[in-house]
């Protein structure tokens, strides 16, 4: 079982390879980015959006950096107990539906 699920994940990361290479293989036109003030940037296609890309990761992580932050505070505060244990279950806010007619 363990060998079957580790050919197919062979086999995704295999084809994510080879889609991501054909992209990069048939997007080698050069693109022009224009900037503010006359300037531009000029790269091929797959360039551009590999840059895209990487920028939206890095904004995204810098955008989550302080809620981690805030919940490692957390953590740390309530003590080393706390930071293994389950979270507290909570009763569910949505009414209770009647079963049976």
């Amino acid at each position: 079982m363990k060998r079957l699920l580790r050919l197919l994940q062979w086999l995704l990361k295999a084809a994510v390879f080879f889609t991501l290479f054909a992209f990069a293989v048939n997007n080698q036109q050069e693109t022009r980015v224009n900037f503010f003030f006359s300037t531009y940037w000029s790269a091929p296609t797959v360039l551009v959006v590999l840059c895209a890309f990487t920028l939206g990761v890095v904004v995204g992580v810098l955008g989550m950096v302080p809620r981690w932050w805030r919940e490692r505070q957390a953590v740390k505060q309530m003590g080393p107990a706390a930071a293994s244990a389950p979270p507290p279950v909570t009763p569910s806010t949505t009414p209770e539906v009647p079963r049976g007619i």
